[in-house]
């Protein structure tokens, strides 16, 4: 008789638990910057042309910021980054110094010990974690109606916000295993909810990956390969937002095909055969129990739908 278990898969009744690290040796994962600011360092289109024409000191800072929302939808919005700012701009800027006298008076206003205190620096980001090199932007949150939750590379000038994940120094490899099929069978069955959405974190459900084996060279560059495909049908739509590109229903078929010899490759690291979403699920949670044998841990009870590094 088959094994049905919580997930509702033939595999082993075990519960995925968070993690602080991944199962297998990759690249690690981050949260992007939180500024805290009640909005003053962030800059809608509208503000951003207005420094841009009428402060030159403060136009040296601005910078583009990737948020959830953006990186799918395509609206952009910028922030200042004040990271190694030189204090006589800050001090000479008519926009910085009322922006900072805000972010000062916002965090002072705070019931938190550990926020009040950041108002001694309001020229920085509550939290900074940018990559200070080329990084995979992971949007925490997407669309339970797309087949894949889709992630784009970012330069280091680009400021990833705290509504996405980052992985610095990505390469195409993960990028493939990230936009594969396998891939989200992971996150429907692990990941925490937003209403029906799902919401991707890095300790619930992209350390408890059950990552491949080092694959071959051949099969190393098949999804590499893959990943590039799909890239580069992205590309060929290039007045096409994320959102439009990964509707169910207006996905161009270049990509569509793109994805599925992506699947292909990715599926091939994880055993022979054709794999569905159900035969892909199974295959993972064998191979996270497998794993976390190896590392000489037993399955605990989920911490699904906490913010756990969520």
């Amino acid at each position: 008789m088959a094994r049905i278990n919580p997930y509702l898969a033939d595999a082993p009744d075990i519960l995925v638990r968070s993690r602080r690290s991944p199962l297998r040796r990759v690249a690690p994962v981050a949260f992007g910057s939180m500024p805290n600011d009640d909005g003053h360092l962030l800059l809608e289109p509208e503000e951003r042309a207005e420094i841009l024409a009428n402060d030159p000191i403060a136009a040296k800072y601005v910078r583009e910021l990737l948020g959830s929302n953006g990186l799918i939808d395509g609206s952009r919005r910028w922030c200042l980054w004040l990271v190694n700012g030189d204090p006589s701009d800050l001090r000479r800027s008519p926009a910085l110094r009322t922006r900072l006298k805000g972010v000062a008076e916002h965090r002072r206003r705070s019931t938190r010990a550990t926020t009040r205190r950041l108002a001694s620096t309001p020229a920085l980001f509550a939290e900074i974690r940018q990559p200070s090199g080329r990084y995979l932007c992971i949007p925490r949150h997407s669309s339970e109606a797309r087949r894949y939750v889709p992630m784009v590379f970012a330069d280091a000038e680009v400021i990833a916000h705290d509504s996405t994940l980052t992985v610095a120094d990505a390469d195409t490899y993960l990028f493939g295993l990230l936009q594969s099929g396998m891939w989200m069978a992971w996150v429907r069955a692990v990941a925490g909810r937003v209403k029906s959405d799902p919401r991707i974190s890095a300790e619930l459900v992209y350390n408890t990956f059950p990552w491949p084996d080092e694959p071959s060279a051949a099969r190393r560059k098949r999804v590499e390969d893959a990943g590039r495909a799909v890239l580069e049908a992205r590309a060929s739509h290039s007045d096409a937002t994320l959102a439009d590109l990964y509707d169910p229903h207006a996905m161009p078929a270049s990509l569509v095909k793109a994805h599925a010899r992506l699947d292909r490759a990715v599926d091939a690291l994880y055993g022979r055969g054709a794999f569905d979403e159900i035969k892909r699920l199974t295959r993972l949670l064998e191979r996270y129990q497998i794993l976390l044998g190896e590392l000489g841990k037993q399955p605990a009870r989920s911490t699904r739908g906490k913010r756990a590094a969520s």
